[in-house]
């Protein structure tokens, strides 16, 4: 049975910050957690890719990187998650084929980590979770 923590992974972040549409599911489970006061978990290395996206002019954004993540991991139902040194080395070594994207890597090895359930609409890490190797679910 899936973990009812979740992860958001950045897009997934982005979105739950900016009100932006998601699915029915993903917002069920978000606002059940809420709910419930289940802290929803966010990774430091979100920090590290909106920012790279910003200074890349891939993402428009009005709060300076570092603001906008504060601002995220402020929210009274969000935590940021651990990313320890086991974390970060096992994400070099997933089982089974992944991508490369370094961000994505340690989201997933976090979620294995603590038994989490990412919040993405990543195709790869939803077919990676179809394959059994993380819990996952589509936002």
């Amino acid at each position: 049975m899936p973990s009812r923590q979740l992860l958001l992974d950045t897009c997934a972040a982005i979105w739950v910050a900016e009100a932006a549409p998601m699915t029915q599911a993903s917002i069920d489970a978000l606002s059940d957690a809420t709910y419930a006061k289940e802290p929803i978990a966010v990774s430091p290395i979100t920090a590290w890719e909106r920012g790279l996206l910003v200074s890349l002019g891939r993402l428009g954004s009005t709060l300076e990187p570092k603001a906008w993540f504060n601002r995220l991991v402020e929210r009274e139902e969000m935590v940021l998650a651990q990313m320890t040194p086991d974390i970060l080395t096992d994400a070099s070594f997933l089982p089974g084929p992944i991508h490369r994207d370094p961000a994505d890597r340690i989201i997933i090895a976090t979620a294995r980590a603590f038994g989490m359930t990412i919040v993405t609409r990543d195709r790869l890490i939803l077919d990676y979770a179809a394959r059994g190797h993380v819990n996952a679910l589509e936002c």
